[in-house]
């Protein structure tokens, strides 16, 4: 199992994750591209520390929106955003490479991760990113959505993931956070149901039915209030459980 993060969300004087604690937890770094967050000073720095620890670079690309910090949808032209999610890519692999790691990896972020659930039009876009870039970077997303049905059909490898502090809808989709509930907060339940998704494969959903998810990876968000802590009560506990947790792509890939 792999256990993934959202780092670099900075901008500036202005952190937000705690990068360097959560790098000596997790297997896998989604770092901010810059279009929602993180700028070159934060990718550098990022990108230097998760190579150090041998953890696994990822792209997190999201829409250019700054001041929403990436969780508004955006209508975007396909084509345009196409070239965003390049862009954002060999952005963040610059910065990798000089580091002496390369990307590994591509995740969607915030309302872009959401949309692609549904919207043909944009998930394409950004699978046809990817491939124009490196198709063989593996894609992070979510199970039975729109996104990795048409990275797969594309030939591109893909990986399930699930969320440990989101509730999910019966559907198997992610509450938004414009709904009350959406982020689940008692450490103890986090846990909880970290480990039942990695030894059962399921999640219990907002209406308190059973959700197939199967996830090969499980983020632990970074701005959430304590998320240090709950990510090594979670690391501890999938030990515990015997789980064996390691990075799904190479912290070297394409090297």
């Amino acid at each position: 199992m792999d256990l993934n993060s959202d780092l670099g969300e900075g901008f500036g004087v202005w952190p937000l994750t705690h990068d360097d604690a959560l790098l000596r937890i997790v297997t896998s770094a989604n770092v901010a591209c810059g279009f929602h967050a993180g700028d070159p000073s934060v990718l550098r720095k990022v990108t230097e520390r998760a190579a150090r620890r041998g953890v696994a670079v990822g792209a997190q690309v999201a829409y250019r929106d700054l001041a929403g910090f990436g969780r508004r949808f955006i209508d975007v032209d396909p084509a345009e955003l196409v070239n965003d999610v390049i862009y954002q890519i060999a952005a963040l692999d610059g910065f990798a490479r000089v580091a002496g790691t390369r990307v590994s990896y591509v995740k969607p972020h915030g309302a872009l991760y959401n949309a692609i659930v549904t919207h043909a039009e944009q998930a394409a876009a950004v699978v046809e990113a990817v491939k124009r870039y490196d198709r063989s970077l593996p894609v992070l997303g979510l199970p039975g959505s729109e996104w990795l049905r048409q990275a797969e059909a594309a030939g591109l490898t893909t990986v399930r993931e699930a969320f440990a502090d989101r509730a999910y809808t019966p559907e198997g989709t992610l509450v938004s956070r414009r709904l009350p509930g959406a982020v689940v907060e008692d450490p103890d339940e986090v846990v909880e149901r970290v480990v039942r998704m990695a030894t059962e494969g399921t999640v219990t959903a907002i209406d308190g039915s059973v959700v197939k998810v199967e996830p090969q990876s499980v983020c632990v968000h970074g701005d959430t209030p304590g998320a240090v802590e709950i990510a090594l009560r979670v690391r501890d506990a999938l030990l515990r459980a015997g789980v064996r947790l390691r990075p799904f792509a190479s912290a070297t890939a394409g090297a």
